[in-house]
């Protein structure tokens, strides 16, 4: 098949894909185009083509606007540079419709779910939310971003959703070339910057400012390691605790599960609704998140930490629970923890996703164990991204 990286189609813009691109279609192959908006025509140039169905291409011209495109708010948020985020050039309300076609769409596709969803807006703007950031210095030095599916590094002066101050120190001087500079502020709004290098071919991380970080959620101040798992958005970790409260439900003296529990988050919640007489069992495989989790929650002693990869310590995990509280990583529990966890035969599980293909799949293996999907709550936890949060309630 001919190689059409450079060409330049014109395309009617189909449908949103999950990704960050839309969809459209040309001599029977689809392509994946960036920077466009469902209904739109466009010029687009093919910037990727390894041959088969489809390519990839980068809208550069827009012929026929639809009404939601806006003019994006940073000025590297255009084909060819920063690849950090993928729907500036919409209108916040429909960037939210977007990851809703998707959410859908992807339920339908990979759990024959047909489910109505509203992706909700969190508290706070859509600009200056990313509470932490990985740069990379260029070869000049200076740090930036990588370009979409490159590594070629875009150098930043500033960056629009970052939490404003989180950047100052990186952005402000050269850097050894390939280094990594880890940034983030923390809910009292100190910035920890750490550099991850290569040096000699191992890898390094050196901290530069901070390194315990303090953040405030389900009316708890949480101290843990500044690059370890927090949620991003600065109020993401307080309305996925509120939403897991209410949908939990665990009873006085029940036994409860928190998997991938991080430092705990979602442990405090179900300690509080046990109580004393109750226990929560919670797994993680960080051993720094661990350490952390117990000193954070040492005053709730029916919490009991088991370290180790949850398909590892669910298979030795003894008794009923009554409820089961889950956030793993993208890439979804997968399969034998759903049906591991399935056979201990919880009431309820709540599911805290962040990619919809994966709570998908999950949720189908789910349901070839006897649950079904009671509730599901979508949140735009990362405005301007493709990337969007689901928390589901499952009963069995």
């Amino acid at each position: 098949m001919t190689d059409w990286t450079g060409r330049t189609l014109e395309l009617e813009v189909g449908p949103v894909a999950h990704g960050g691109h839309c969809v459209s279609r040309v001599d029977g192959r689809v392509v994946f185009v960036r920077h466009a908006l469902p209904g739109e025509l466009v010029r687009a140039e093919v910037t990727e083509d390894k041959g088969g169905s489809f390519c990839r291409a980068d809208a550069v011209e827009v012929l026929t606007p639809v009404p939601e495109r806006v003019d994006p708010p940073c000025p590297l948020a255009v084909p060819g540079q920063c690849g950090g985020c993928d729907w500036q050039h919409a209108a916040p309300e429909f960037q939210r419709e977007l990851k809703a076609r998707v959410v859908a769409e992807q339920l339908r596709r990979l759990a024959g779910i047909e489910w109505p969803v509203e992706v909700e807006a969190l508290p706070g703007d859509v600009l200056g939310w990313r509470s932490r950031v990985r740069l990379v210095a260029g070869r000049d030095g200076r740090a930036g971003l990588r370009a979409h599916r490159s590594h070629r590094v875009i150098p930043l002066e500033k960056c629009p959703i970052a939490v404003p101050g989180a950047l100052d120190q990186a952005l402000g001087r050269r850097w050894r070339p390939g280094t990594e500079i880890e940034n983030t502020i923390d809910g009292d709004g100190r910035v920890h910057a750490r550099e991850l290098a290569t040096v000699r071919g191992k890898r390094r991380a050196r901290q530069l400012t901070g390194g315990e970080a303090v953040q405030h959620a389900a009316g708890r101040d949480w101290r843990l390691q500044a690059h370890g798992f927090w949620q991003v958005h600065p109020a993401a970790a307080d309305t996925f605790a509120e939403v897991v409260r209410e949908w939990a439900r665990a009873s006085p003296g029940a036994l409860a599960w928190d998997l991938y529990a991080g430092v705990g988050l979602f442990a405090s919640v179900l300690a509080a609704q046990v109580g004393p007489s109750g226990q929560v069992v919670a797994v993680e495989s960080g051993r720094r998140a661990v350490t952390d989790g117990e000193r954070n929650l040492a005053d709730l002693p029916q919490v009991g930490w088991r370290a180790g990869r949850t398909e590892d310590v669910l298979r030795k995990l003894s008794g009923r629970p009554e409820v089961v509280v889950l956030d793993p990583p993208r890439s979804g529990a997968g399969r034998e923890v759903v049906e591991t966890l399935a056979a201990a035969s919880p009431s309820r599980v709540v599911y805290v996703a962040c990619d919809p293909a994966a709570l998908a799949r999950d949720v189908a293996t789910f349901a070839e164990a006897g649950y079904r999907l009671e509730r599901l709550r979508a949140f735009d936890a990362f405005p301007m991204t493709h990337h969007v949060e689901c928390v589901a309630l499952l009963t069995r």
